[in-house]
């Protein structure tokens, strides 16, 4: 059976445990940080209060950078991909 860490991320302030493979570990905090990074940005922008406001803005934001990567026949849409997904888990735990 293969290794897995227990770690926190938080995004939007509040905070989010997740059993991970160590490989994984890297990319997601800087999925997280990369995410609160882009919520300040869009609130200082926008006057935006509403959490899943500014979830959803960054949702479009990533997913439009993905696409726009593949469109553009860059390598690197994999890890945009990835990022994207663990974005959207993130999205949908805060919604529920």
């Amino acid at each position: 059976m293969s290794e897995h860490l227990k770690i926190k991320l938080s995004i939007a302030d509040r905070v989010y445990p997740l059993t991970i493979k160590p490989q994984q570990e890297e990319g997601l905090r800087k999925a997280a940080k990369e995410i609160e990074v882009m919520i300040k940005k869009f609130e200082q922008s926008y006057a935006v209060r509403d959490k899943q406001d500014v979830l959803a803005m960054c949702a479009l934001q990533f997913a439009s950078k993905a696409i726009q990567q593949d469109l553009d026949g860059s390598g690197e849409s994999s890890e945009a991909l990835e990022q994207l997904k663990n974005l959207e888990l993130l999205v949908k735990s805060q919604l529920s």
